[in-house]
């Protein structure tokens, strides 16, 4: 395991909060936490308007692959944010648990889901400066 801090981004699908959530992190605090997302039913690929509204930003996504949440994966992160998928995260002992109440961008366009990107931002620039701060 290593020394630097990791996280797991799980929502339903792995196809939009959790992408955008791990894409934010990995874009904001650079190779200082270790970046993980999955989904508990991931979808067939990553939601179009999820990637059109991270492009807007500057970050390119079309390339992300919804992930199933696994065991492991829960086991070897430090912190388990979870986006509107309930319990169906495995907990364990020791582990920091987030459930962060966003709006799903399923079916959505891409401007219903500029709003949810920029919520998710805000929620990893916090969450960056509690675990990993410059």
């Amino acid at each position: 395991m290593s020394e630097k801090p990791s996280v797991l981004f799980v929502c339903v699908h792995n196809a939009g909060r959790s992408q955008m959530a791990a894409a934010w992190l990995r874009h904001l605090a650079g190779d200082r936490i270790e970046v993980r997302s999955a989904g508990s039913a991931p979808g067939e690929r990553v939601n179009p308007a999820a990637v059109e509204a991270m492009r807007e930003v500057g970050i390119d996504i079309a390339a992300a692959v919804p992930k199933r949440l696994t065991v492991d994966a829960v086991r070897e992160s430090d912190v388990c944010v979870t986006m509107g998928c309930g319990d169906t995260c495995p907990v364990f002992p020791g582990k920091r648990y987030l459930d962060w109440q966003l709006d799903d961008p399923a079916g959505q366009g891409v401007e219903a889901v500029r709003p949810i990107r920029d919520e998710i931002r805000v929620l990893v620039e916090f969450l960056i400066a509690e675990i990993a701060p410059a």
